[in-house]
């Protein structure tokens, strides 16, 4: 009887703790939650189809501790209630190591607190500030962080004298992140805040609010949010008869956002990660190889153009694995720990290097300034 009993606590422990099933696993399984469909699935297809590719590369390679990579992506469809579920199906069900996404801010917030409680590392690829800051043990992103993309914005702002700033942010969880950290660094920079205005996420006409702010005549306008929305803004811009400078968020580092805002999109520029440049960067530069490499490797796979978004699942999977080969276990808490002591990894987004304050590992270097012009990305020299 007490054999029987103790086998049965054994198989239950199993299926409690994602560990000590992966450990009797044949794989080193981890899971996805990505918008591969709805508003954000130009975000979340690149995302996924990135996160197949790597898992592959590493797989052809050999896999994990003599096993195989395993990924379970589910597509949250752009509904944070989807997400929540998604994010609970891995943990509980497919008994997952680490998880990667959400594709945006705003589901991340939404599932980080249960990934965290059941103690599973999350490596979201979403960029609001708040998703690290303060740090959570368990929570981490590889995008650029907010705070860093305004600061390198205000830095040029202020390079070209610009004085009095106006604000238009999108009502969403990436959106009112931006403006917190916007609402803070703009004066502290010594700016001039002069006008803050929101629009809705579905949103389709933003004149109203571009009005308001023309009439406060700022020297430069942020725009922060994702398309469809900031290229609205840009063709709404255009049709008042508006000069002001535009500035967008890294949220929009995408042909996606050129070929929305069409002609209405020259001009305008971003802080960005250097990927969609990647060609105009120096040979000095140490991300430069790694960002051709990923580039050759997904437009001749997919016959499509890289986006910084993708770039979020080339350094969530190869941070994971890095992870687990560091400290030669799958374990969740052996992954995370480990990826806590990652440092100098050159990778998409920038050179990661975390620590147990930093759990995002990047700085306003990971940035470059650039312009839409001629229809295309450019790094700006000025």
């Amino acid at each position: 009887m007490n054999r029987v009993l103790t086998t049965l606590l054994v198989a239950l422990a199993a299926l409690c703790l994602p560990g000590l099933a992966a450990a009797q696993s044949d794989t080193v399984k981890v899971g996805a939650v990505l918008s591969v469909t709805g508003p954000a699935s130009f975000l979340g297809e690149p995302e996924k189809n990135t996160v197949q590719m790597m898992v592959d590369q590493v797989n052809a390679a050999g896999g994990l501790l003599g096993k195989k990579l395993e990924v379970v992506i589910l597509d949250d469809e752009t509904d944070v209630n989807k997400a929540v579920l998604g994010a609970q199906r891995l943990i509980r069900m497919d008994k997952v190591v680490a998880v990667m996404g959400p594709t945006t801010s705003g589901n991340t917030l939404a599932i980080m607190q249960n990934v965290a409680a059941a103690e599973v590392p999350l490596v979201s690829f979403s960029a609001a500030e708040k998703i690290v800051n303060p740090v959570n043990p368990w929570i981490f992103k590889n995008p650029q962080s907010d705070r860093h993309a305004v600061a390198r914005i205000l830095e040029h702002a202020k390079g070209r004298g610009y004085k009095k700033i106006a604000i238009l942010t999108v009502s969403d969880g990436y959106g009112q992140a931006g403006r917190e950290v916007l609402k803070e660094l703009v004066p502290a920079g010594g700016f001039e805040l002069i006008a803050d205005e929101v629009y809705g996420p579905k949103d389709t006409d933003m004149t109203a609010q571009l009005t308001k702010i023309k009439a406060a005549a700022p020297d430069a306008i942020v725009c922060w949010g994702t398309n469809p929305g900031p290229a609205v803004v840009a063709k709404n811009r255009v049709q008042l008869g508006m000069a002001t400078p535009l500035y967008m968020s890294h949220g929009v580092a995408s042909k996606k956002f050129i070929e929305l805002a069409g002609e209405a999109a020259e001009g305008v520029m971003l802080p960005a990660g250097k990927l969609i440049v990647a060609s105009q960067l120096p040979d000095s530069d140490p991300q430069k190889k790694v960002l051709l490499d990923y580039t050759k490797q997904y437009t001749e796979k997919f016959n499509q153009p890289v986006s910084t978004f993708g770039g979020h699942g080339w350094d969530g999977v190869m941070l994971l694995a890095k992870a687990v080969q560091m400290g030669n276990s799958a374990e969740p808490k052996d992954i995370r720990d480990n990826l806590e002591k990652i440092k100098d990894f050159v990778g998409i987004g920038g050179v990661f290097s975390f620590s147990p304050t930093d759990h995002n590992g990047l700085d306003a270097t990971a940035f470059v300034m650039i312009e839409v012009a001629g229809a295309d990305w450019k790094i700006m020299t000025k």
